[in-house]
């Protein structure tokens, strides 16, 4: 009977990632339907703002931010949109008590790159073994000691992509010291759940966005090197966060000069190449630079990624040249206290010309100068003008729009906040055919899933575990493309089914650390009744009416069926329905 109710499950899962898989777009009905708001099972304590200004506010808490907090639609409607979204472009007046309490809890985040390199020092590597010495034999050549006695409870293996339980440790809590090569793993494990914990629970919503967007733009692998690990929390703490509401040419400097970046694309070790000069000044001979070679990575990123973008009508020897010109950006101390340095002797001191300008300043000025270019070339204009369409509005953003913004970046030179503010006041931001346009990322899920059911979240790793295993393990994007912002990267039948499984299990409380009240959700709907229970759980968790498929087949898994004898526990019709509407299509949108 179990493989009966097994065999549910799976077409259930079918049929629910069916509504999406299968269709090539949402019928004019749907469409309506879908944008029709439905009033919230949260009761308010003022009178209730009409339906659109709901909608609206839903609209704004989707794009901006992580998605509704139960009751919070309705008080951003109250106090209005633009007000709300104005408070939210000045972060530094929002307090958030309650998450930097809770980040206390994380004590590698507070810690300098210095002092995690001290705190969780690289493991030793094994000393290598005597001649003579037999495989499985240690260092010293002694025969390994008899394998104990295979436990009754055996511990189960960690699911290929999921976080390895037994390899990491719970959050802020040092490994034992007879087991130092774990260490560094926590760095990842506390940025991780930081990450989480702050699109959960910040009040600062539009900061969070734009930190995860800003950090996929300027992407670095935390997994690069050992380097990478020790920079990577300080890159986001002081190059990305501080810059998000500046000049787009403050963030590109920060991100160029910090070790992480500097580590990640290899122009640390970028010099002069063999016979090129280097290190010449007044009254000096120039001097033969170290036989380093010239590094183009960083150069080539820079360029396709990170300014003009990959049609930006730059040629491979503007990249070279490019490269030239950021030859002696280093790190100093890069074992112990890793920092930015410009050294001279590895700095190529040619001639260099990139996008027909000649670059002339000298030493660090050339590098500089690059980057004054690159911030001002129309092309990046238009670049960043359509990224930041892309995310806000669709993957397919409209040319006018992506032009008017291009126009505001370059005549503000480069002001983030201003294109912002033009972005968010556009037609286009508030059009209809932008609500629920965009899918979810897999962190963009997980966040949205937790603050929509009002849960909390602990830090535990067993959630970003989960994110991995949905396709977007934190901070190990290897490419230096970032994670994609456009549904055709997240959107296949089994990463719906994977979806599906991830909702129904955190409405089970399956995943450590979340703590979820579903009750609440139901409002005054009784629970025996499965078709105003659907109803109800719909206004909550998805602000509108699902589709006829999807609730057409959440009632049927809430059906009882007394000719199936089950030999466990069914769960109960509440969480189950939370778990499938989590994991329905229409919550896989925002």
């Amino acid at each position: 009977m179990l493989a009966r109710r097994t065999l549910s499950r799976i077409m259930l899962l079918a049929a629910l990632a069916g509504c999406s898989a299968s269709s090539g777009g949402p019928t004019a009905a749907a469409r309506d339907a879908a944008a029709a708001p439905v009033p919230s099972a949260t009761p308010i304590a003022d009178a209730a703002p009409d339906a659109e200004a709901v909608a609206r506010a839903h609209h704004a808490l989707d794009r901006l931010g992580f998605g509704a907090r139960p009751g919070e639609a309705e008080r951003v409607a109250r106090e209005g949109v633009d007000a709300w979204i104005a408070r939210q472009m000045q972060p530094a007046t929002l307090p958030d008590a309650q998450l930097e309490e809770a980040l206390r809890a994380l004590p590698s985040l507070s810690m300098s790159m210095k002092e995690l390199i001290t705190a969780y020092p690289k493991p030793k590597p094994m000393p290598a073994k005597p001649d003579g010495a037999a495989e499985g034999d240690d260092a010293k050549g002694r025969k390994p000691a008899a394998p104990a006695a295979p436990s009754k409870a055996k511990k189960a293996k960690a699911r290929p992509g999921e976080l390895d339980m037994d390899r990491i440790e719970k959050p802020g809590v040092p490994a034992a010291k007879e087991d130092a090569g774990k260490k560094p793993r926590q760095i990842l494990a506390d940025l991780s759940a930081q990450k989480v914990m702050r699109a959960v629970q910040s009040e600062r919503q539009l900061q969070e966005v734009l930190v995860d967007f800003w950090f996929n733009h300027f992407n670095v692998f935390a997994r690069k090197s050992q380097q990478t690990l020790y920079t990577l929390g300080d890159y986001e703490r002081t190059a990305i966060r501080p810059n998000v509401f500046g000049k787009f040419r403050d963030l590109l400097g920060a991100t160029a000069q910090h070790p992480a970046m500097l580590f990640y694309l290899d122009n640390y070790r970028s010099a002069a190449e063999q016979g090129a000069t280097a290190g010449a000044g007044a009254g000096k001979k120039p001097a033969k630079a170290k036989a380093r070679g010239l590094n183009e990575n960083y150069g080539r990123e820079l360029l396709e990624l990170h300014t003009v973008g990959v049609d930006g009508g730059y040629s491979q020897d503007d990249v070279r040249q490019a490269a030239r010109a950021l030859t002696g950006w280093t790190v100093n101390e890069p074992a112990a206290d890793p920092a930015f340095v410009f050294r001279p002797a590895m700095h190529d001191t040619g001639a260099k010309t990139v996008l027909g300008t000649a670059l002339d300043r000298g030493g660090k000025g050339d590098g500089e100068q690059l980057l004054d270019l690159l911030a001002r070339r129309p092309e990046t204009a238009r670049f960043v003008a359509r990224k930041l369409a892309q995310r806000f509005v669709s993957d397919a953003p409209p040319q006018p729009l992506v032009d008017r913004l291009a126009e505001t970046f370059t005549r503000t030179d480069g002001d983030l906040r201003a294109v912002y503010t033009a972005l968010f006041a556009s037609p286009e931001m508030w059009a209809p055919e932008a609500r629920t346009a965009k899918t979810r990322k897999p962190f963009e899920l997980a966040a949205s899933a937790l603050r929509a059911t009002g849960a909390s979240y602990d830090g535990s790793p067993q959630l970003v575990g989960r994110i991995e295993r949905l396709g977007e393990p934190l901070y190990r994007c290897q490419p230096p493309t970032g994670y994609k912002d456009t549904a055709d990267a997240w959107v296949s039948t089994g990463a719906l089914v994977s979806r599906i499984n991830f909702g129904i299990d955190l409405a089970a409380g399956k995943i450590q650390g979340v703590k979820m009240d579903t009750r609440p959700l139901a409002g005054s709907a009784s629970l025996d009744d499965s078709e105003a229970l659907v109803d109800a759980l719909s206004a909550a968790l998805l602000h509108r009416a699902p589709s006829a498929g999807t609730r057409a087949t959440i009632l049927a898994a809430l059906k009882k069926d007394d000719a199936v004898d089950y030999q466990e526990p069914s769960p109960t019709q509440l969480p189950q329905a939370v778990g499938l509407l989590l994991g329905s299509p229409e919550f896989q949108k925002r």
